[in-house]
């Protein structure tokens, strides 16, 4: 359960849009290849590696539009220490061959291990904390999400970060989803994709003295 701002999230209880294991199979015939080294391995993990200072990707070729949750789990690869990203609403810039409009998740990013968000391509709308305790190499269980413009993230069941976009992505209009290795080695796993509905919680505040 995942308790935002006057609102409630059940992922168990919400419409699977896709739900698909990495396999040799689903990676050629549900991604694209943007850029770095991506495999399945024989752990049925998604492991990409990039020594470049840049965003190597693969992205879904499916679009999901609207309030959506995109839940993996995700790890560093050791020796790498950092970068567990990942985009939603997002899209691809062919003419440049970059990413373009998209929302972009990532643990320990940033160059200074933050926890975070960011809108491609201007970068005008970022938000980060340190305040997460991240250890390399482990496992984590990571959903990312969005009701509107209001940006979630919840690490192994447990709200980390929210915020409100005042200028949103058009969620109607972009809809793929990504995964980066940004100057690092990391691997996902039992990604899937979900129809976020939810719970209205809003309550007053009742006296405490």
């Amino acid at each position: 359960m995942i308790q935002l701002m006057r609102k409630r999230v059940d992922p168990d209880a919400l419409e699977v849009l896709y739900d698909r294991p990495f396999s040799k199979e689903s990676f050629e015939e549900d991604f694209e290849l943007k850029g770095g080294k991506w495999y399945v391995d024989d752990e049925g993990w998604l492991v990409g590696e990039n020594r470049e200072n840049c965003a190597a990707m693969v992205m879904s070729k499916d679009e999901f539009f609207g309030d959506v949750l995109v839940e993996f789990d995700a790890a560093t690869i050791l020796p790498a220490t950092r970068d567990i990203n990942v985009t939603w609403h997002g899209s691809w810039n062919e003419e440049i061959n970059k990413r373009d409009i998209a929302y972009v998740f990532g643990i320990q990013g940033w160059w200074e291990g933050l926890i975070g968000f960011e809108r491609s391509p201007e970068y005008e709308f970022k938000v980060g904390t340190k305040l997460f305790p991240f250890e390399a190499g482990r496992v984590y269980h990571v959903a990312v999400g969005n009701i509107g413009n209001e940006l979630f993230i919840a690490i192994d069941g447990v709200l980390a970060l929210e915020v409100h976009d005042p200028d949103p992505i058009d969620i109607n209009k972009y809809g793929r989803v990504g995964f980066e290795a940004y100057c690092t080695k990391v691997k996902y796993k039992n990604y899937k994709v979900k129809r976020i509905t939810y719970t209205d919680t809003a309550k007053p505040y009742d006296p405490e003295f």
